[in-house]
């Protein structure tokens, strides 16, 4: 039984190859091949990611930095003033909460700090949010979250209470774009990532946070609103004191970074006792004339949520990557009959494609591209391949992967020059450190590394020397609980 099973699976593979190579041939003498091909250079072509174009970007870049900080409204970068002007350094101590909002589900993080950059212990719990509590009602959501977080809470053991008459602090991680009014405050601008309730937009979401804890009776202060990339900057300036700047490069992408308070022309209060502010860039809706969009983009950008917006979050972040690879084959799959006669009807579906499949398959070294061969039949149902067919869908994974990862390289070096640390200046060597997080900086390899070398590149040797990138693992978490730290209400009382 076993050999007739084994032959028959060998017959099976053996016409599906002969299909491939049946398709290929077809495609070849009728010139579908050529044009498949063609669709492939124009797209390369249009991705052009040339050094001289990133060093455009990048003064763009920096350009629409200072109009941003100059007054509300000026740049496609909002440079919002966070108010965290007192990053963690590591000495703080005590137990503190984080929650994590950002998208389809919420985190709740429990962290006890021992001083001396010790972290003696962290806790944390994953909660779902249910779909329609996400376009629902202000009401239903937060108290939803309040009472999971209530429930997380009577968890605590008899060393994590706080101490007598204090309230439990709060680093709250609210990923989604807010108008900042204080360390702890701040009002709804938009939703993003699916979520749509509007009796929140334009309202204060501790306020709405901090009604629905009263109203499930959870005695607790909300000390720091953040968002996921100013916790990734505290938690890599917990362990580090040169950490300057963080880039979440995930789902999403943003910057934020470390800047003179006396820099920011639009900030109208007393300068903090640090000179220092931290600035949330908003940097996924940066937009120049010098990005290398092409007609996919243009058209991903017209049928998605935000037309208009986030165009840079759009080529460069881990939800919009694969689905750029998608609209590419369907293209080629109409136009030249890529996959055969008739266009596979799952590649018709937007976002079918994940940037973890994109990069399963740009990371497939087998001679064969098998990987390659398996996601396109799993996913899309696409069996009869051939090895030439592979290699053009791992070439536009390579194209789009790298084009992105440039892209990131210029907005930090355009960062990096708006703060003067692009040069070295009067023999001084200042070290400049990077904190980086997010699934698609953590887990696409080849992502990073060309991100990476391509920093490398726009810098120079001797100044890149001088400039590191680092990964600081959970900013949204960790990093949202050492914020509640280091500005707790309880500070002075303690110095005192």
């Amino acid at each position: 039984m076993g050999k007739k099973a084994a032959a028959v699976g060998v017959c099976v593979a053996a016409a599906a190859a002969g299909a491939a190579v049946l398709v290929k041939k077809q495609m070849k003498k009728s010139g579908k091949w050529a044009r498949a091909m063609a669709i492939v250079r124009e797209f390369q072509d249009k991705c052009d990611s040339s050094i001289g174009k990133l060093r455009h970007v990048a003064d763009a870049m920096t350009a629409e930095m200072h109009a941003g900080l100059a007054s509300e409204g000026g740049s496609k970068l909002k440079m919002i003033i966070t108010y965290v002007d007192n990053l963690p350094n590591g000495d703080e101590e005590g137990l503190f909460y984080a929650l994590d909002l950002g998208g389809t589900n919420f985190r709740v993080i429990r962290v006890h700090l021992g001083g001396k950059k010790d972290v003696i212990k962290q806790e944390l719990e994953a909660v779902s949010i249910p779909p329609h509590l996400m376009t629902g009602s202000s009401h239903e959501l937060f108290d939803f979250i309040a009472a999971e977080l209530a429930k997380f809470v009577g968890g605590e053991d008899e060393n994590s209470h706080p101490f007598p008459g204090r309230h439990r602090e709060l680093g709250f991680t609210f990923s989604f774009p807010v108008r900042q009014k204080s360390i702890a405050s701040g009002t709804l601008i938009n939703w993003t990532k699916g979520f749509s309730i509007e009796d929140v937009v334009g309202e204060d979401v501790v306020g709405e946070l901090t009604k629905a804890m009263e109203r499930v009776g959870l005695d607790m202060h909300v000390a720091t609103l953040v968002n996921d990339t100013v916790g990734t900057l505290a938690g890599g300036r917990y362990y580090n004191p040169d950490v300057i700047a963080a880039v979440v490069l995930g789902t999403g992408s943003n910057a934020a970074y470390v800047e003179r308070a006396n820099a920011i022309p639009k900030w109208h209060g007393p300068l903090p006792k640090s000179g220092e502010m931290v600035i949330n860039m908003e940097w996924g809706n940066f937009w120049s004339s010098h990005l290398p969009l092409t007609e996919y983009d243009h058209v991903l950008d017209v049928e998605s949520m935000n037309p208009g917006e986030q165009i840079f979050e759009k080529m460069i972040s881990g939800m919009y990557l694969a689905e750029i690879l998608r609209r590419v084959m369907l293209r080629m799959a109409e136009e030249a009959e890529f996959f055969g006669d008739m266009v596979p009807p799952k590649l018709k579906i937007p976002f079918i494609l994940r940037t973890y499949h994109m990069y399963t398959m740009h990371d497939d070294t087998s001679a064969d591209l098998k990987v390659v061969g398996n996601k396109l039949r799993d996913i899309l149902e696409i069996s009869n391949t051939s090895l030439e067919m592979r290699k053009a869908i791992v070439e536009l994974c390579d194209t789009i992967a790298t084009r992105g990862a440039r892209l990131s390289a210029a907005g930090i070096y355009g960062i990096l020059k708006k703060l003067g640390r692009d040069k070295v200046r009067d023999g001084e060597k200042q070290k400049s450190v990077i904190a980086l997080d997010g699934g698609l900086f953590e887990l696409y390899t080849k992502f990073r590394e060309c991100m990476k070398n391509t920093l490398k590149e726009l810098l120079g040797e001797e100044v890149s020397e001088n400039v590191v990138i680092i990964h600081s693992n959970d900013g949204s978490g960790i990093g949202a609980a050492l914020l509640a730290a280091s500005h707790s209400q309880y500070l002075e009382v303690e110095e005192s």
